[in-house]
């Protein structure tokens, strides 16, 4: 039950009764005060009405009310003129347009005008509240307008008025059924008909499930106060009342609500007084969180409310996250992303970018730089790109796109009377056929997937060799990367000789029983992380130096008198080769997919490392790594490290690929990039090639080599 009900009720009772019993908080009451109090006939009446008059929000019982009342019998809610004049007039603007909103049959607008306000506009849904207050002043105060009108659908022009003054109206609304929602759309109205720099001035109870929706409602681009109305000395306790302004401002800056009082300054004690100071508080928080939060996640009605400004309107550049659903089927993480206008000329003005679930992590999708290449590539001015979650997953494309339709186009700028459509687009995963061939946790990598796949369109270089059959490939996926195909082989009906190469354990089992690996004399399967292998690497690789070393000095100091310091000469060393390695390739996947870089993991590029694979590499050795990344500052960031460490850099970008391979070299000499042809000629005879396809694809990637300066 909402306390408000409870409190109106009994002001209602207090002047029905004309103080001749006490006001009474339950309804059901109202038989028994009319038998313990002598009443008039009209105060009796007044007194059933009430006992039946459970909805403050239809115009039947109001009607009904006010024709009993008369037409000289004027009604106050809350708070006597003379305890309102000074407070209210002093925020009142020379010569202002006023809308007094659900006036009933209070004198509240006579005491306006009269104090020299001639511009007043009064509205009721009652129309005998109306009547009786016209023929009251047509006479005395004929600039006075009047209209039978409901407060929640005005029929005014937007921006009509400087002031809009509401003594009650909005408290009468917020019955517990449909009060929000009444409430919402008569705050809905207010904002509408105020001109900028216009207030709203609310006289109110301000419990708190009323002041938490005219806190919402005015929250961006507003400057809100909230104000005590003085009370008259009474031994008798009584309801505070407050005035509530909120001033409608050009900027969304949003500005902490300011109050004339405190804990101790307010006449009131009790719940009442509580409640406010918890709901002022509350909300402050709330604007303070929304002012210093880099990732606010906004609402619809939020946005529509002046939350990042006019929605209407085109921002290039900027971008914002929201939630979209609530009355829909479905409830949606969506980012708002206006286009720079450098990348236009737009196909679109506003477009729909769905990312399903098993893509929604990928730093494509998930990082502010990666958004901004889709929004490039999309051709819309402003592109909204919606990232499904598990929610979602029992439902079809169709349905999301028939439930997303009526949210997305209040999202579209302008007010578009072409009737343009907004297209939906969708990051898909070219897969036209999917089966899952097993499952299994590793305690190292987690969920593993081994899975049979046939795409949509297959490299060209294969198809040709194989035409006339739809092909099967077996991918390894490890679930914490779903966008990510850690191993992939073309399957077979002769037998396979692809090898996959994993430090966990259980990647190895799988790349034995499923992608047909066998280990050799020449192929050898280390478990151990792969770091400190590296590491044990250089290090034995050093220690053989020293051994080395020693034992030349050694040998020459046998033979050889001392120096004059008595120790060994350092000379060139011959004999014994440290155990160094000639090539090693890096291709390990991030198990942080929101560092922007999807392979390596970030500890297999930070210089240390970089350093340790240059010293466990042989005089000529060569370091090779694929880089995975669609940031463009990350991998100029790698490419960076690598030439501190290494003396020359070469790369393998495909066009069609995101990866990039990045090849180091420990020599001083650099390899000229005109001799990589003759080298691919060479390599082409010592793998012996049946297809001449895969020959000639094997010479074109040469020519995409190319050296980094």
């Amino acid at each position: 039950m909402y306390v408000p009900y409870t409190f109106l009720y009994s002001i209602l009772l207090q002047h029905s009764l004309k103080d001749k019993a006490k006001p009474q908080v339950n309804p059901a009451l109202t038989t028994h005060l009319q038998r313990s109090h002598k009443m008039g006939k009209k105060e009796e009446q007044l007194a059933e009405l009430l006992g039946t008059l459970g909805d403050f929000t239809s115009k039947e019982n109001w009607d009904k009310f006010f024709t009993i009342r008369g037409t000289d019998d004027a009604f106050e809610w809350y708070a006597e003129w003379s305890e309102l004049r000074n407070p209210l007039l002093s925020h009142l603007p020379p010569q202002p347009q006023i809308l007094v909103p659900g006036c009933g049959s209070s004198r509240l607008s006579e005491h306006l005008y009269d104090a020299g306000f001639n511009s007043i506009t009064n509205i009721d849904f009652s129309k005998v509240a109306i009547s009786d207050c016209l023929r009251r002043n047509v006479r005395h105060r004929p600039d006075m307008r009047w209209r039978v009108m409901d407060m929640t659908a005005m029929q005014f022009e937007d921006e009509a008025f400087d002031v809009v003054v509401d003594k009650g109206g909005l408290d009468a609304l917020m019955e517990p059924e449909l009060g929000p929602k009444l409430g919402t759309q008569y705050l809905s109205e207010v904002r509408r008909v105020l001109k900028s720099g216009g207030k709203f001035i609310c006289l109110t109870l301000a419990e708190s499930h009323v002041l938490a929706l005219i806190f919402s409602k005015f929250r961006f681009g507003w400057k809100m106060g909230i104000h005590a109305i003085p009370q008259k000395p009474s031994s008798k306790p009584s309801l505070q009342a407050f005035m509530v302004i909120a001033e409608k401002q050009v900027s969304s800056v949003l500005q902490e609500i300011t109050s004339s009082f405190n804990d101790s300054s307010l006449a009131l004690k009790g719940s009442q007084a509580c409640g406010l100071l918890e709901a002022v508080e509350k909300e402050n928080q709330i604007r303070r969180d929304y002012s210093t939060g880099s990732d606010v996640l906004y609402s619809l009605e939020e946005l529509q409310l002046g939350a990042r400004g006019d929605l209407t309107k085109l921002c290039p550049g900027h971008c914002f996250q929201l939630t979209l659903g609530g009355d829909s089927r479905f409830s949606y993480r969506a980012v708002v992303l206006d286009a720079q206008e450098s990348s236009g000329p737009f196909a679109y003005h506003c477009g729909v970018f769905i990312v399903p679930k098993t893509r929604a992590h990928e730093w494509l999708f998930s990082s502010e730089e990666g958004q901004w290449m889709v929004v490039e590539s999309s051709k819309a001015a402003r592109l909204v790109m919606v990232l499904l979650d598990a929610s979602h997953v029992s439902a079809s494309m169709d349905d999301i796109q028939k439930d997303l339709s009526p949210l997305v186009k209040q999202l579209a700028p302008g007010k578009d009377d072409s009737g343009a459509q907004i297209p939906f687009m969708m990051a898909s995963d070219g897969i036209k056929q999917r089966n899952i061939v097993h499952q299994v946790t590793s305690t190292i990598t987690g969920p593993l997937i081994v899975e049979d796949v046939i795409y949509e369109n297959v490299d060209g270089d294969i198809s040709r060799i194989l035409p006339s059959r739809d092909l099967t490939f077996r991918r390894l996926v490890f679930q914490r990367s779903e966008g990510l195909v850690q191993s992939e082989a073309l399957l077979s009906e002769e037998g396979s000789n692809n090898k996959v190469v994993e430090l966990d354990p259980v990647v190895l089992k799988l790349a034995k029983e499923y992608f047909s690996f066998v280990e050799d004399d020449r192929l050898q399967v280390h478990i151990a992380d792969g770091i400190q292998f590296v590491r044990n690497v250089a290090n034995s690789a050093a220690a053989d130096e020293i051994s080395a070393v020693q034992e030349k000095e050694g040998a020459r100091c046998n033979t050889e008198p001392p120096s004059s310091n008595g120790s060994c000469l350092e000379s060139h060393v011959e004999g014994k080769v440290p155990s160094k390695v000639d090539i090693f390739i890096i291709d390990v996947d991030s198990a942080d997919s929101s560092s922007g870089m999807t392979c390596p993991a970030a500890d297999f590029v930070q210089e240390t490392f970089l350093q340790t694979v240059k010293d466990a590499l042989s005089e000529k050795g060569l370091f090779i790594i694929n880089l995975v990344s669609r940031s463009q500052a990350i991998k100029d960031s790698v490419i960076s490290r690598m030439k501190v460490v290494f003396s020359h850099l070469f790369c393998l970008q495909l066009e069609e690929d995101v990866n990039e391979v990045i090849f180091g070299l420990c020599s001083a000499s650099c390899i000229k990039e005109d001799s990589f042809p003759e080298a691919a000629l060479q390599l082409e005879k010592l793998l012996k090639l049946e297809h001449p396809e895969i020959s000639q694809s094997i010479i074109n990637t040469t020519k995409k080599l190319r050296q980094l300066k």
